[in-house]
C-alpha cells in the first residue's frame, strides 16, 4: 500500500476509531483527554491535506473492499473530496484547540470530545465514499453524533431541540436512502465511478434532494439549525460553519454536479428554492436578537449562495460555490467561536442586553468585524472573490428573477451583520458587568480564522485560475 492510498484510510480510520478510545484517554487524566483529541483533529487535517499533491498532479487514489451485490466499501481522493476534506478538517481542529479552554468547566467533557471527533471522523467518510449506500451510513454517523451534541447541556429544552435536529434530518437522510435505492435498481451499482455520466430519473433526484436540504438546513427544513444555537458555540460552529451544513451542499456537486448529468429543469428548481431560502432566513436574521440564532439564520442565507453557484451549471460558478464553502467556513465559524466569547462574558444571548463592548473587547471584536466583512463579501476579502464567482456564473445563464433574488439576499446580509455588530460592540453599554476577553486559545483561534479569511482573499488575484483549478476534470454537467 503506497503512501497516498495509506493517507486515505489513515484520515478516515483515525478519528472514527480515535474517537472510542477519547474515554480511554479521559482515565489517564483530564489534559491526555484534551491532548489525544486535538492531536486526532491535526492528525485528520494532515492526512487529509497530504493527499492534495498527487491529487494535483493528476493522480486520482482509490482504496476498495469488496462486499456481496456491488456495495464495496470504496474510498476516493480526487479534487473535490480532497479540497471538502481539508477545509472541515482543518476548521474543526482549530474548533477543538478553542475547547479546551472552553468546555473546561462543563459536565459530560469527555462524551464531547468523542462526539467532535466522531463526527468528524464521519464527514471524512462521507467526503471520501464513492458509493452511495457507504455514503449514507456516514451521513447517518453526523446525525447521531449531531444529536448527541446539540443536547449537550441536557435540560429538557435542550433535549427537545437536540430530538427536532435528529428527526428533520434522519426524515431526510430516509428519502435520500429512497432515492439511492432507485438509483440502484435503474443502474444496478451504486459506485459513483460507474455511475459517471449517467442519467438520473426525476423521482430518484428529488428524493435524494430532499435528503440533501434538510441535511444543508435549507427551506422547508431549516428551522432546525436556529434551534441547535442551544448547544455550545464549539457545537453550532462546528455543525453551521465547519462541517454539518456542508455536507448537504457536497453531497450535491458529487451527486448532481459531479456524477449524475441532473436535467436542467431539476436545476432551475433547485435554484428557485435556494432563492426562496436566502431571502427568508436573511429576513429573520435582521429581526432576531438571538445573537446565535442570528449568525444561524445568517448560515441559511449564505448555504444558499453555494446552491446558486453549483446549480448554476457552470465552471465559474461552480468554483466560486466551493471557493464560498472554504470562506464560508473559516469566517463563520469564527463569529460562532466569537459568539462563544461573547456570551461566556456577559451570560447572554441577547443582543439588545450588550453593546459597547468593543472597549472590553476590542481582540474578539476585531475578528468578529473581520469575519463578517467576509461573509458581508467586501474585498479584498476571500468572500468577496467567492460570492464574485458564483455571481459571474450565474448570470450567465440569464435567469434574471433568480439573480435578483440572491442580489436582495446579499444586500440583507450586509444589513443584518451591521447591525449585529453594531448591536453587540458599540452604542450605549447594557449593565452586563464587566465583561472581558476570553482565554489565550480562545482569542487566538477566533483572530487566526479571521486573518486567514483576508489572507486568502489577498491571494487570489485571478479567479479564473481558481475556477480552472477547482473544476480540473470534475463536473459532468458544467460549461
Amino acid at each position: 500500500m503506497d503512501l497516498p492510498i495509506k493517507m486515505l484510510t489513515t484520515a478516515v480510520a483515525v478519528p472514527v476509531f480515535g474517537a472510542f478510545l477519547i474515554p480511554l484517554a479521559g482515565r489517564v487524566s483530564t489534559s491526555a483527554r484534551n491532548t489525544f483529541a486535538v492531536l486526532l483533529g491535526l492528525f485528520t487535517f494532515v492526512a487529509a491535506a497530504s493527499l492534495a499533491s498527487p491529487v494535483l498532479g493528476g493522480q486520482t487514489v482509490d482504496y476498495a473492499l469488496s462486499f456481496p451485490r456491488g456495495f464495496d466499501f470504496i474510498l476516493r481522493a480526487d479534487l473535490l473530496s480532497v479540497f471538502m476534506a481539508s477545509v472541515s478538517a482543518f476548521v474543526s481542529a482549530i474548533i477543538l484547540i478553542y475547547s479546551v479552554d472552553y468546555i473546561s468547566h462543563y459536565e459530560n467533557q469527555t462524551e464531547y470530545y468523542a462526539m467532535v471527533v466522531l463526527f468528524l471522523g464521519s464527514m471524512m467518510g462521507l467526503v471520501f465514499s464513492a458509493n452511495l449506500l457507504w455514503m449514507y451510513v456516514f451521513w447517518e454517523m453526523t446525525g447521531f453524533a449531531s444529536w448527541r451534541l446539540v443536547g449537550f447541556f441536557r435540560s429538557d429544552k435542550d433535549v427537545a431541540k437536540a430530538n427536532k435536529t435528529i428527526l428533520v434530518t434522519v426524515f431526510g437522510a430516509l428519502c435520500m436512502l429512497v432515492g439511492i435505492i432507485m438509483v440502484y435498481f435503474d443502474h444496478g451499482t451504486l459506485d459513483l465511478r460507474a455511475l459517471h455520466g449517467a442519467s438520473i430519473g426525476y423521482a430518484a433526484a428529488a428524493f435524494i434532494l430532499v435528503g440533501i436540504l434538510s441535511k444543508s438546513a435549507t427551506l422547508p427544513f431549516s428551522t432546525w439549525l436556529p434551534d441547535a444555537g442551544v448547544a455550545p458555540s464549539t457545537v453550532t460552529s462546528l455543525l453551521h460553519a465547519a462541517v454539518l451544513v456542508k455536507i448537504g451542499v457536497y453531497a450535491y456537486a458529487r451527486i448532481f454536479g459531479v456524477t449524475f448529468a441532473a436535467p436542467d429543469a431539476f436545476s432551475n428548481m433547485v435554484l428557485y428554492i435556494a432563492g426562496a431560502s436566502a431571502l427568508v432566513s436573511a429576513g429573520a436574521a435582521l429581526i432576531d436578537t438571538d445573537i446565535k440564532r442570528i449568525i444561524a439564520y445568517s448560515t441559511v442565507s449564505q448555504i444558499a449562495f453555494i446552491f446558486l453557484g453549483l446549480a448554476s451549471g457552470n465552471k465559474t460558478a461552480f468554483a466560486g460555490a466551493l471557493l464560498y464553502i472554504l470562506m464560508h467556513s473559516i469566517a463563520k465559524g469564527g463569529l460562532f467561536l466569537c459568539a462563544g466569547i461573547i456570551e461566556q462574558n456577559t451570560h447572554t444571548k441577547d443582543i439588545n442586553k450588550m453593546g459597547g463592548l468593543f472597549s472590553s473587547m476590542p481582540v474578539t471584536g476585531t475578528a468578529f468585524a473581520l469575519c463578517s466583512l467576509s461573509v458581508m463579501g467586501i474585498p479584498p476579502f476571500g468572500g468577496f472573490f467567492s460570492k464574485f464567482m458564483v455571481f459571474s456564473g450565474a448570470a450567465q445563464n440569464g435567469n434574471l428573477a433568480v439573480l435578483l433574488m440572491f442580489l436582495a439576499g446579499a444586500v440583507m446580509t450586509l444589513l443584518y451583520l451591521v447591525r449585529l455588530f453594531y448591536k453587540i460592540f458599540l452604542g450605549e453599554p447594557a449593565g452586563h458587568g464587566s465583561p472581558k476577553e476570553g482565554s489565550v486559545t480562545m482569542v487566538a483561534s477566533v483572530m487566526a480564522l479571521a486573518i486567514i479569511g483576508l489572507a486568502l482573499g489577498a491571494l487570489i488575484y485571478y479567479p479564473s485560475a481558481y475556477a480552472a483549478l477547482l473544476t480540473a476534470n470534475l463536473g459532468v454537467n458544467l460549461q
